[in-house]
């Protein structure tokens, strides 16, 4: 099948793209970076370069491809959290129009979006997932939509590491022994390949996960790893919180936005959906993961 890919070969699109590739299908990347053409070439796959921004760019890529998958990202990465003048959430939302109108133009029949855990309330940082899922439900009826769902990312654990380091714990405003799930790109780059090689029909969601441990069991499981059998996560206040990510040089809105998204983690609202329709989980266990954040660990001393 002939499969693009948006989102260049980040953390979910080189294992997704090395993977269609190996299946034999003809995959070409989407990467706002000239610089990253080779490395895409490299994996079998053909780049095209260009921006999410740029809706005519998107038509033509999009044309005539079996299967598109659709990823929201700022080319600035997370640099764009510490942008004082830039709106995440407007920002993203228009991606998602731009995904609209270049799907339509371009005749798709066949989507694979990547959304995320909250989508269905929106509660905070996570507005846009909810925005862009809905604007895609505007399409025609019948073009199919899988909408994956992945939980937490292991990678935004690493952050903690200059924490502990410096206040020997980990803070946030939400913790204790209450299960919650986390996963790895390598386990959503699976699930996006095997959803891609199973039918469509109509509108489906699937939520993705590696592992499912409380704060309090991550704090131990990261301690055990890093040689701080003692570690604890301490939950702090949201105005402490707010105010930590302001000082870190966090826009205003988006440490706001964070703030809010991990009230619903502390409420539990945040994961209602999750627990009604769990997912198997995947491959890579947070042990896993922590043998990679003890290595980064003593990097960063």
């Amino acid at each position: 099948m002939k499969i693009v890919l948006t989102g260049s070969i980040g953390h979910i699109g080189k294992p997704l793209t090395t993977e269609l590739v190996k299946k034999g299908h003809q995959v070409t990347v989407i990467s706002s970076s000239p610089e990253r053409q080779k490395a895409i070439e490299e994996l079998g796959a053909t780049a095209a370069i260009g921006t999410m921004e740029d809706a005519d760019f998107l038509t033509r890529t999009f044309t005539g491809a079996d299967i598109v998958y659709l990823m929201e990202t700022l080319g600035t990465g997370s640099v764009a959290f510490f942008d004082q003048n830039l709106n995440i959430i407007d920002a993203i939302t228009q991606i998602g129009y731009n995904y609209k109108q270049a799907i339509e133009r371009a005749g798709v029949k066949k989507i694979v979006h990547l959304s995320s855990i909250g989508a269905d309330k929106g509660a905070g940082l996570l507005r846009f997932h909810y925005n862009v899922e809905n604007i895609l439900r505007e399409l025609p009826d019948d073009i199919s939509i899988k909408c994956m769902r992945p939980v937490g990312f292991y990678y935004t654990i690493y952050p903690f590491i200059s924490m502990i380091q410096k206040d020997g714990a980990i803070f946030a405003n939400w913790g204790g022994g209450v299960k919650e799930p986390w996963v790895e790109p390598a386990d959503i780059a699976a699930v996006i390949a095997e959803e891609m090689e199973s039918p469509f029909e109509g509108r489906s969601i699937r939520y993705i996960a590696s592992d499912e441990v409380s704060p309090n069991e991550l704090a131990k499981i990261l301690g055990n790893a890093i040689g701080k059998p003692d570690l604890q996560w301490i939950e702090i206040s949201d105005e402490q919180m707010l105010q930590g990510l302001l000082a870190a040089g966090m826009s205003l809105e988006t440490a706001k936005g964070y703030v809010e998204m991990n009230v619903g983690r502390r409420d539990g609202s945040l994961y209602e959906d999750y627990f009604k329709h769990r997912p198997k989980l995947g491959k890579v266990k947070l042990t896993d993961f922590a043998k990679d954040f003890a290595v980064a660990f003593a990097k960063n001393q």
